[in-house]
């Protein structure tokens, strides 16, 4: 949640506010081992997770994989279409250049998107590039 160079810095003093919730026995050991999975109390993981929901910055891994791989797919198919549109044959080099150039950009691509996405949802209050 904290951007690199402030990781360090306590903002525990600026929190003044407390959010309460009752869970079973069984939810709260979940909880419990996905905080220690991330080497966190549970306050703040699930501070951690409050605030990223509220941020939409919730984005699934897998989620993100799929989108990924389509845009390199689009940008594969695209480029191939291109080439063929203008009469050119793409020889198994440029292809597999191509590949490997949609590959290397695409979670780039799709961090881009997810971002803009974001930015969209929120009314431009999560733009901090």
């Amino acid at each position: 949640m904290s951007n690199g160079s402030n990781q360090n810095f306590n903002r525990s003093h600026f929190r003044t506010k407390s959010i309460g919730v009752r869970v079973a026995e069984a939810d709260f050991a979940r909880l419990q081992a996905l905080a220690d999975s991330e080497r966190k109390s549970l306050g703040e993981w699930s501070r951690d997770v409050l605030l990223e929901k509220a941020e939409g910055r919730n984005v699934a891994p897998a989620d993100q994989a799929v989108l990924s791989e389509l845009l390199a797919l689009r940008t594969i198919v695209l480029n191939a279409f291109f080439s063929l549109a203008g009469e050119k044959t793409l020889t198994a080099a440029e292809m597999d250049d191509l590949i490997q150039r949609a590959d290397a950009e695409k979670l780039l691509k799709a961090e881009e998107r997810l971002r803009a996405v974001m930015r969209e949802e929120l009314g431009g209050l999560g733009d901090d590039d």
